[in-house]
């Protein structure tokens, strides 16, 4: 999630990404989100287990943030809210 165009970022995981999405933009469910007014869903994968979705958001908060930012702009260039795609 972003609040703007290459702004704040913050990685999570979860088993129900609508919900999850919702709890935020109520500013419910992570004081950073609601500190920095993230709303815009910008970028999610999709795993199989949760296992591995772990792993990866975990590895992915090792990242630099230019990495961050390039792995984001390879599928969303203008940091569009991508909310609705997954519903």
């Amino acid at each position: 999630m972003a609040d703007r165009y290459r702004g704040t970022i913050y990685i999570g995981v979860t088993s129900n990404l609508a919900a999850r999405i919702n709890q935020h933009r109520k500013g419910e469910g992570s004081e950073f989100v609601k500190r920095y007014g993230l709303k815009r869903l910008v970028y999610a994968e999709r795993h199989d287990r949760i296992i591995d979705a772990i792993k990866r958001e975990k590895a992915v908060k090792k990242w630099r943030r230019e990495w961050k930012i390039r792995l984001i702009e390879e599928q969303n260039p203008d940091w569009l809210d991508r909310f609705g795609d997954i519903l």
